[in-house]
């Protein structure tokens, strides 16, 4: 695995923990707790489209 796979790789990681992390908001119902993870896994989602964009270029 190369340095680009890895990188992907942890942000997938890092968005499916964000998005499960809606789910636990949402059971524990925090409002806050679900607005807090929805707005860092589009950050992450958006940080990944830019990042493969770089580097298929």
């Amino acid at each position: 695995m190369n340095r680009y796979q890895l990188v992907t790789l942890a942000l997938a990681f890092l968005v499916t923990a964000c998005l499960i992390g809606v789910g636990i908001a949402i059971g524990e119902k925090s409002p806050l707790g679900i607005l807090g993870c929805i707005v860092v896994a589009f950050s992450l989602m958006g940080f990944g489209f830019s990042y493969k964009r770089k580097h298929m270029r």
